[in-house]
């Protein structure tokens, strides 16, 4: 600043407010300072800056799972608004890992950012110690994590899953699978309660056989529908807690000779956008996606704005059934509904 300065011939304070947006600089002597800039080839140093005003005006943001189109679309909504608010967003992917989310955490509070909005993965005990210790304002995003005193944006998962499942019964559907994920994590704890809770509401017994356990990924959910798929006394109806699973649910109905909906209904959590042009079209959960992403960066830059004292707020927002043609009536619902 001092070489562009001498070659605009203004004093430092004045290049500073320009450059930073401090002070009003007159047109006259924003056009010198300007036309130094170009000249000289001047670059602000970012870290410098904030290591000046203490701020880096960068949020690190950490999610399980990118290739998920709910992850995907979260991560745009939260990019998008902390853009607005003059913020940089520096993401990280765990990949469900728990070590590496820990290193991220430790590797984006080392790179100054001013706040974190973290979707954890696995025991949250480690998480807390760093929250703890770290200076700087944390967002819980679609998980809770229990002992992490900090705001949190969670859907209403059990809720969800018990309209879904309940919505399989009226069809007429007795025998349900459900493929979920690991059970560490609060949605997928939420959803099997919903799942049980529909069951237990209907006076249906919860056959532990057709639960299957994946990790998340395509694959999990092609070997757990196999598996139901080929026992003697085959679920009319299978129901997966995310959309990749889902895939994995549709080939292997294709892969062992069965159809969609004609000899299975399938149903899954968070709808995306190929959904309704599946065949057949998938009945989903679709989660508020705009919101939860929007109300976690509100949530951020309002403890950035200086609201660092007051309470962790816990929003809790509702998913929305979206019934298509991936499910049909059996039995005596099937007759109800042709007449």
């Amino acid at each position: 600043m001092l070489h562009v300065a001498e070659a605009a011939r203004v004093s430092v304070a004045t290049v500073s407010a320009l450059i930073n947006g401090t002070a009003t600089v007159s047109p006259e002597l924003s056009q010198r300072i300007e036309q130094a800039i170009r000249d000289i080839g001047y670059k602000r140093n970012a870290i410098a800056r904030s290591l000046k005003m203490g701020t880096t005006r960068t949020i690190g943001l950490t999610v399980p799972h990118i290739t998920n189109p709910f992850f995907t679309d979260v991560v745009s909504v939260i990019q998008q608004a902390f853009d607005r608010a003059g913020y940089a967003v520096m993401l990280c992917c765990t990949d469900e890992d728990l070590n590496t989310q820990d290193d991220q955490i430790r590797l984006l509070l080392d790179r100054m950012v001013d706040g974190l909005i973290v979707a954890r993965v696995g025991d949250g005990a480690i998480l807390k110690g760093i929250v703890d210790d770290a200076n700087v304002p944390v967002v819980l995003l679609d998980r809770i994590c229990e002992g992490v005193d900090t705001d949190t944006v969670v859907l209403d998962n059990q809720r969800a899953v018990f309209d879904a499942i309940t919505y399989l019964i009226n069809l007429g559907h007795r025998r349900i699978g459900y493929i979920t994920g690991t059970s560490d994590i609060s949605p997928m704890h939420d959803r099997m309660a919903g799942y049980r809770e529909a069951l237990h509401a209907a006076g249906l017994p919860i056959a532990e056989e057709l639960i299957r356990f994946g990790n998340f990924h395509e694959i999990d959910g092609y070997n757990a529908t196999m598996q139901m798929l080929s026992s003697h006394d085959r679920p009319s109806a299978i129901f997966s807690a995310n959309n990749p699973m889902v895939i994995g649910t549709m080939k292997a109905i294709r892969d062992i000779g069965l159809s969609c909906p004609e000899d299975i209904s399938v149903a899954c959590f968070d709808d995306f956008p190929w959904s309704d042009v599946f065949q057949p079209q998938l009945t989903t959960v679709a989660q508020p996606v705009q919101a939860i992403g929007e109300q976690a960066a509100n949530l951020l830059l309002d403890r950035l704005a200086g609201n660092r004292d007051a309470p962790p707020r816990k929003l809790v927002l509702k998913g929305r059934l979206m019934i298509r043609n991936s499910c049909r009536p059996l039995g005596a619902m099937a007759q109800s509904v042709s007449a």
